[in-house]
Order: structure tokens, then sequence, then C-alpha cells
């Protein structure tokens, strides 16, 4: 992702640090390439099409049944190869999916970046996977007992409105921004406050990037 240079990687980092110098919460930033492959989406569609060619050529054509086969295979392979261009294979990915997926790979995060580590479980993640335009916010157990749910709404449609024009950049500063309003009101900064996790945007790998 080379959107996100160094200058951009610098200008989320000083927002969370920014954000907790205010507050005992703890905020990390987490960007995927993509939750998942769907290598199987093409194959998915590409049978799909095969199968309704021969109603079409039945219908309109007087091609031998050999030839329609032929045909088929034909139609098989070239949209499956298609299909395979990342660009085009997430924008065929029904978007059920793509959010399930995404929404997995944001959970496995809070766990995998220790997000429920910390002293009085004050973590928050801020997830977005750039292929599906996807972005979650997810709050630990020692927030959410204090701050319900609904109150993170305008931080993630902050996200969302965002990732929606592609800006990934000015998607996480606004929910940084957004969330440590939040934070700073049930979650104000100690005089023994600790960093308890990295301040730096993370960015995972991904197999078409």
């Amino acid at each position: 992702m080379k959107f996100l240079n160094a200058q951009v990687q610098a200008r989320i980092a000083a927002e969370i640090n920014a954000a907790e110098k205010r507050t005992s919460g703890e905020i990390v930033a987490v960007v995927a390439p993509s939750s998942d492959d769907y290598l199987h989406v093409p194959l998915l569609w590409a049978t799909l099409a095969a199968l309704a060619l021969p109603f079409g050529l039945f219908q309109f054509t007087a091609l031998a049944g050999y030839t329609i086969y032929l045909a088929q295979l034909a139609c098989f392979v070239c949209v499956a190869l298609l299909l395979t261009v990342p660009a085009i294979r997430y924008r065929v990915v029904p978007r059920g999916l793509a959010h399930k997926r995404a929404h997995r790979h944001a959970l496995d995060q809070f766990l995998s970046q220790d997000l429920h580590t910390t002293q009085n479980r004050t973590g928050v993640l801020i997830f977005i996977s750039v292929a599906e335009r996807y972005g979650e916010i997810i709050a630990d157990d020692g927030i959410y007992k204090k701050v319900d749910p609904s109150v993170w709404d305008e931080a993630l449609a902050a996200l969302l409105g965002h990732l929606k024009k592609g800006e990934v950049e000015e998607g996480f500063v606004a929910a940084i921004r957004a969330s440590t309003e939040v934070l700073e009101e049930h979650f104000p900064i100690g005089a023994e406050d600790e960093d308890e996790l990295p301040n730096h945007l993370i960015i995972l790998d991904g197999d078409d990037e």
C-alpha cells in the first residue's frame, strides 16, 4: 500500500500520540490490504457463467452440442482468469461475504495486537480493510462498561465516510479524533498512566499488494 507512505504513517502516529496525552485509553490503528484473497469467488462466477451460456446458444443458434461444450469451457476459463485480477475480483465479491470476512479479521487483530491485555481494559482498535472498504472500531470491556456502544456511532460514521471515498488516511485521522472525544470524557489521562500499546500505524501484509 504505497499510498501509506512514511509521511502518512507519521501523521497517524502523531494523532494517536496526541490522543493518548488526553486519555488513559489505548488506541491502536491497524490497516489490512484485504481480509481474504476470495480466490473461490472467480471460480463461482465462472461456473455460473458457463452454466448459463448454453441456454442462450441453444435458443438463438444452431451450434452442435460439442461446439457448445467447447464454448462453455472457453467461457469458464476466460471469466475465471478475468476475475483473478485483484482490481476486478474485489468488485465482484458479495458485500455480505466481504464484510463478514473483514469483521472476523478485525476481531482477530484485536487479540493479536493485545488490546485485551491493558491494565484497565481500555484498548480501542481502529481497523480498516482497504479492498473491502470496511472499517470497524472495537473497544475493550473496560470501555463498554462505561460507554454505551451507540456513542461510537459518530466515530464509525467518520471512518466509513472517508473509506467510501477511498480516503484511508483521512478515515483514520477522523476516527482517532472522534474516539478521543469519547475516551477523554470517560477515561481522562492519569498522573501514572503508562503507554502500553504501540502508537504507530500497523500495516498488515497482503497477498495481492
